[in-house]
């Protein structure tokens, strides 16, 4: 009877322990699994805040420094300008008093054609308007007209110093036409923007038919008159 009791109590001895070495060896691979998970956690959350932008500490500064690199941007395309630039509201008409006006002979058909040279000598940009109101005598006889097809598609805005042209057509150069001497001119720009006495070209004066007489618009760069009308 006392082998056999020790032998009952020497098995439940032993099934005890193998049941707390399993729990023990559960409770160690409990530990080793939230260890990896917290991690992988870890890890996942270094990643996602890696790939997100930091979030500006003075968001008021980085607005003002957005509409500065825009102020900056519309100041250089304002700037733009030069003969034949751009005009705004801000540009002044070009009058007489700033501008220095010659006529010249234009290449072409012999004594048809002249061709006026405005330059501007005010200092600064200015408008320069369609195109020279020309009266070569008296004031009965008219201002020669204005020629459409000559006129630019864009305002003529002169910078200082830069010039302006038109050409002018005095006659048709036909030996039967009507053609009377003018020794000077008058040019008036609208507007009350001035009048200027201009001299003709050559020492003799010009001959100039009313009949025939024309005048383009201003342009930024020299055009053949004798070819366009």
């Amino acid at each position: 009877m006392r082998a056999s009791a020790f032998r009952t109590r020497t098995a439940v001895l032993t099934a005890a322990a193998t049941a707390a070495l399993a729990l023990t060896l559960t409770a160690c691979d409990g530990d080793d699994s939230a260890t990896k998970s917290a991690d992988a956690a870890s890890t996942g959350t270094a990643q996602s805040g890696s790939a997100t932008p930091a979030a500006s500490a003075n968001p008021a500064q980085d607005a003002d420094a957005t509409q500065d690199a825009g102020a900056t941007e519309t100041a250089d395309t304002a700037s733009t300008g030069g003969s034949g630039g751009a005009a705004s509201s801000a540009t002044p008409a070009c009058t007489t008093k700033g501008l220095v006006i010659s006529a010249e002979t234009q290449d072409g058909p012999p004594y048809t054609h002249i061709v006026l040279t405005a330059k501007n000598t005010s200092g600064h940009s200015c408008l320069m308007p369609g195109f020279p109101e020309i009266r070569f005598l008296e004031n009965a006889l008219g201002a020669a007209p204005a020629v459409a097809k000559s006129k630019p598609a864009d305002a003529v805005v002169l910078t200082a110093g830069a010039p302006a042209y038109a050409v002018v057509r005095l006659s048709d150069g036909g030996t039967d036409e009507d053609v009377r001497t003018a020794e000077d001119f008058t040019l008036t720009f609208p507007g009350g923007a001035g009048m200027a006495t201009v001299k003709a070209p050559g020492s003799g004066g010009i001959a100039v038919d009313p009949a025939k007489w024309a005048t383009g618009y201003w342009t930024p760069e020299l055009r053949n008159g004798a070819d366009e009308f």
